[in-house]
Formats: structure tokens, sequence, C-alpha cells
């Protein structure tokens, strides 16, 4: 029974889940309620409460969350899309939070090395909030990604999934929009919500590409030698008395 709670037994079925349902995606695509649509007759409540326990199964097992937010606004609109969307992509991360946190982080944790990976990890540890809500906002870091590596951090429950709800509306909300009105892709709302979508992809890359030259700059942290007190000065020769 001790070997099956082991770190690296966790982090190995961890790996075997995660294979599993990348696994499922292939095989049952469920990127396909896209063109099919939701069941008729379903009533919307429900119907946006299951889409959200879906989309957030699916985004845990690697689905895109674009093409799921454009299913989403293509299935229920702006308004009911949105809510399904967002809080399909807040279950997701907390799924991906949970199995990252439970089954690998002892395992991984050990192999932080690195200026890079030392600094994200502080960051998401000292400042979980603040660092998801940047990640979120601009999402040059993919999302199954990042929720995993908040996960091996110190990064606690509520900062992050607090982080996430709130730094996904923008970008989500844009992908809704263009969902919804995908059937008339020359109207004003299709192209706000594209331009947006370009404009926080370049953005995201431009942060990040500034981002990796500052964590990988050398620090200076002062003088490489370590000072030594100052003693006062030994005269050669000195009288020791008349």
């Amino acid at each position: 029974m001790s070997l099956l709670l082991t770190p690296w037994t966790r982090l190995a079925l961890l790996v075997v889940l995660l294979a599993a349902a990348g696994a499922c995606v292939l095989v049952y695509e469920p990127q396909r309620i896209l063109s099919e649509g939701w069941p008729p007759g379903l009533p919307v409540g429900t119907a946006v409460v299951l889409f959200a326990a879906v989309y957030g199964v699916c985004s845990a097992a690697f689905v895109p969350r674009p093409l799921l937010n454009l299913a989403a606004g293509a299935v229920f609109g702006t308004q009911f899309g949105l809510v399904a969307a967002v809080g399909g992509t807040v279950l997701g991360a907390g799924i991906a939070f949970g199995l990252g946190r439970v089954m690998g982080q002892e395992a991984l944790r050990p192999f932080l090395r690195g200026r890079l990976l030392e600094a994200a990890d502080g960051q998401l540890s000292r400042h979980g909030f603040r660092s998801m809500l940047a990640v979120r906002l601009f999402p040059g870091v993919p999302f199954v990604v990042a929720n995993y590596g908040a996960a091996v951090s110190r990064c606690g429950w509520a900062p992050f999934l607090l982080a996430t709800a709130l730094g996904v509306v923008p970008n989500t909300t844009a992908y809704v929009i263009a969902g919804a009105s995908a059937s008339s892709p020359g109207s004003p709302a299709f192209l706000v919500s594209f331009g947006f979508i370009v404009v926080s992809v370049v953005a995201a890359g431009v942060v990040g590409w500034r981002k990796r030259h500052r964590l990988a700059a050398p620090r200076n942290d002062g003088p490489a030698y370590e000072l030594t007190p100052q003693h006062p000065p030994v005269v050669s020769g000195a009288s020791h008395g008349p």
C-alpha cells in the first residue's frame, strides 16, 4: 500500500491518466459539438451547466480552449456562452491543478533547477494571484501548462482559481463573440472580436519575449567575493614600552 503513495507512483498514474484523457479526445472528438450543437428541448440553464462540466473535463484533457470558447458562443450566443465558457474554464483549471498538486508536486519539485524555472516557481509561490492573473490576461503560456506549473509551485487554491476566473474573461469574451457571430464574418462584432484576439496573441508574444530576456539576464547581486571585517593595521617593529 505504501508503494502506491510514493510521489513517483502518483506521478506515473498522473501521466497515464493524462495520456488516457488525450486518447479519449482523439477517439470521441468532443469538439464535434461545435458543428452538431446542443440537443433540442433541453432547458438552457441545464444545458449551460452541462456544457460547462463537459468544457472543464475537455480542457483538462488537452482540448484547446479557443475551440471550446467558439463552440460556447455558437451554441448559446454571447451571454450564456460566456457563462458556460468561464465556468468551464475555472472547472478545468481546478481539475488540472488538483491532479497536479496531489499526484505530481512532490515528485517534480526537486527538478526545479535553472534560472527560468526557479524564477517562475518563486513568482507563483510568493505572488500567486498577481502572477496567475498576468498569465491568464496574456495567454502566451498554454492553459494546461500553466495549470500544472502552478500546481507544482506553492501557489494556493484561492488565488489560483480567483485569478483564473478574472483573467480569462477578456480573451474568452472575444472568442465567444466570434463564435456567436461566425455566421456573419463581416459584422462589426466578429471583426472587433477577431481583432482583439489577434492583438492579444501579439501582445502575449511580446510580453513573453521580454520576460524571457529579463529572467535569463545574469543577476547583479554585488561582488562575487565575500567581504571580511576590517582589522586595525599592525605596525611592524612597534615599540612595546620605553
